[in-house]
């Protein structure tokens, strides 16, 4: 048995859950209300998915919601495309403005969020939400597409990098010592190796060629092995923590994002064009903040 199939089974089921959306994004599940939230950013509004309810729209409008993340307190953290925003709302329904500006100048458009295990935040921003559609057609104020980290207990944003085109995905090795970003433009991936205050090497390219006319390198997470899960031609690209690609999940629409989730977060949930689908492995997410949450 290859390494793939360990993870897949031989004949993998991949499940249509939900359909007939615009452009699905930024799945996230929450295991105190065993459901998965995902984002519909031009119908401009989230959506919340449960195996009792079936799909009910939560939030419209949504500010063009992209990519989401709890925290360790069930905050959701949130990448708005309309407003430039990445916000925090409380389960009170209270929202914070963690980031909107870099040195005076306003992001581009958050994408993807991920929070770490310590609290800190990681978001890249890059400037599809400045296209009508998937934002609001306006002009791009600052000149270059970055990554970004939010120390834990502190306000203080910090750049990563500026040297993307289009910074999209990105997660966490299993053991938070590297964090991966994706470049959807130049279809690849970068590791940068993680030091005592935050991401230290200048993010070398893992793995490339993860982009073509049948889907692109996008939404991206680990298993706790190591492996990471990333979208790209053809549905999910599956590699191993050297890069090396292991196999192809493949999937009927074209694949924006993923997350882990169900009640031993070994089900894959898709976000991939007009529908929501899910995949059963035999593989177990890497850890977030909330996976303690809700008993799990």
């Amino acid at each position: 048995m290859n390494a793939f199939t360990a993870l897949f089974g031989e004949e993998p089921l991949v499940e249509r859950i939900g359909s007939g959306f615009d452009f699905t994004e930024g799945p996230v599940w929450d295991p105190v209300e065993a459901c998965l939230y995902f984002s519909d950013m031009p119908g401009d509004v989230r959506r919340r998915w449960s195996e009792d309810e079936g799909v009910r729209e939560v939030r419209r409008p949504s500010n063009k919601g992209n990519g989401m993340a709890f925290d360790a307190r069930g905050a959701l953290l949130v990448c708005e495309h309309s407003t430039s925003r990445l916000v925090r709302e409380e389960p009170d329904g209270t929202t914070t403005v963690l980031a909107s500006h870099w040195e005076g100048r306003e992001l581009n458009s958050p994408n993807d969020v991920v929070v770490t295990l310590s609290g800190d935040v990681y978001f890249t921003d890059p400037t599809y939400g400045r296209s009508a559609g998937s934002g609001v057609e306006r002009e791009q104020e600052l000149d270059f597409q970055g990554v970004y980290q939010i120390p834990a207990g502190t306000d203080r944003l910090e750049l990563v990098a500026a040297d993307f085109e289009q910074p999209n995905g990105l997660c966490m090795s299993p053991d938070e010592s590297v964090l991966y970003v994706n470049d959807t433009a130049r279809a690849h991936i970068r590791a940068f190796r993680m030091g005592p205050v935050g991401p230290e090497s200048r993010g070398p390219v893992l793995a490339e060629g993860l982009g073509d006319d049948d889907g692109a390198c996008d939404g991206m997470k680990t298993d706790s092995a190591g492996n990471i899960y990333v979208t790209g031609p053809g549905g999910v690209w599956v590699l191993d923590p050297s890069g090396a690609h292991l196999g192809t999940l493949r999937v009927p629409e074209l694949v924006a994002n993923l997350n882990w989730g169900g009640p031993d977060w070994s089900t894959l949930f898709l976000t991939a064009s007009t529908s929501l689908y899910r995949v059963r492995t035999n593989a177990v997410g890497a850890p977030v903040p909330n996976m303690s949450r809700g008993g799990a």
